[in-house]
């Protein structure tokens, strides 16, 4: 019982991730009709903000202590963060150390402008193109993000720590009167997954009980008769491209302390994210959040000992096998609606 349910934490820690994604995925197709395959760029993009937030918080001057000497016998250069002349060692401290939760801030106006820019300036080009235009052209532009960020930051993962409140792990197996040490997990992780489930319910929140949100409901359903009653339809819709790169953005950051940023991170989850979607049903909002969920659980499950010495390899191709099953079983995934894909 207690693999099982280390099996099921892990399997909600990456289903957080994929049913993020796939949430602004499905949200840019469903309002724009548009399949992005630049989202993943936006997700890596998200977690270059916490490196940014970082670096800029870590800036420091350099000041001669005569008192010390280095291993040369020189005077020691002493480095002080900047933020920490401003507000005093023990702030200063405290402010760096929460850089990654303070990105989350940085990085939606950030994400914002760029989901703005993005869609304006390329991607309303190709509304009325066929889906295979958009696709080469989406994936071109995260080629090109991708390698931008490569040449700014290195081809290396940059370590981004996560505060020291939550660097160690919880023990489930205190709680649940199991043996210790058998179910131990780490506390940003948990973090993680219930950062996921605000922003899933806001965006949801959004959408059902906002004016604007019933608009961009209606505006998915019936695009051209919101237009005839005088809505600018697609100008809401273009916030929602930006509202939808926010979200994404803020995944990446929060994965951050996670797993590493590189500037490949995008690609690694985009396809991932696509399955997800596809499985979900394309077009549906609560299909992309729960096909994300149970093909993070099921992945989890697989990646289990006793699973691949049985079947090796199945870690690797669970979420495509369980993808095939489903489609076959349900060619318009999960919760998809007829003719979304289908002209």
């Amino acid at each position: 019982m207690d693999q099982i349910f280390l099996q099921v934490l892990n399997g909600l820690d990456k289903g957080s991730a994929y049913a993020l994604i796939a949430l602004g995925l499905t949200l840019i197709f469903g309002t724009l009709g548009v399949v992005n395959f630049a989202h993943g760029a936006l997700f890596m993009i998200g977690a270059f903000c916490a490196v940014t937030l970082q670096k800029i918080l870590t800036l420091s001057k350099i000041t001669i202590d005569p008192t010390k000497t280095d291993f040369l016998g020189n005077p020691a250069k002493i480095k002080t963060p900047y933020v920490e002349g401003w507000f005093g060692p023990d702030m200063g401290a405290m402010i760096i150390d929460w850089s990654v939760p303070m990105a989350v801030l940085f990085s939606i106006p950030v994400m914002i402008l760029v989901g703005f820019i993005m869609e304006r300036g390329l991607i309303k080009h190709f509304y009325h193109r066929p889906h295979a235009d958009q696709i080469l052209v989406t994936f071109g532009l995260a080629i090109v993000l991708q390698e931008v960020v490569k040449q700014f930051y290195g081809a290396n993962p940059i370590p981004t720590p996560a505060p020291a409140a939550f660097k160690g792990s919880f023990d489930f197996g205190v709680m649940l009167g199991i043996d210790a040490n058998k179910v131990i997990y780490p506390y940003w992780r948990m973090v993680y997954f219930l950062f996921s489930a605000v922003v899933i319910s806001a965006v949801f929140a959004f959408l059902r009980f906002t004016t604007f949100g019933m608009v961009v409901r209606a505006g998915m359903a019936d695009r051209e008769t919101v237009g005839l009653l005088g809505i600018n339809i697609d100008k809401r819709f273009t916030i929602m491209f930006g509202i939808a790169a926010a979200v994404a953005g803020m995944a990446g950051v929060m994965y951050a302390p996670i797993n590493s940023p590189n500037y490949h991170m995008g690609m690694d989850f985009l396809v991932l994210s696509f399955v997800v979607v596809v499985v979900g049903g394309m077009g549906s909002l609560p299909g992309a959040v729960l096909a994300g969920f149970l093909l993070g659980i099921l992945e989890s499950f697989s990646s289990m000992n006793e699973v691949k010495s049985l079947i090796p390899g199945i870690d690797q191709i669970i979420i495509y096998l369980v993808a095939i099953i489903i489609l076959l079983a349900r060619p318009r995934g999960l919760m998809g609606k007829r003719g979304v894909m289908e002209d």
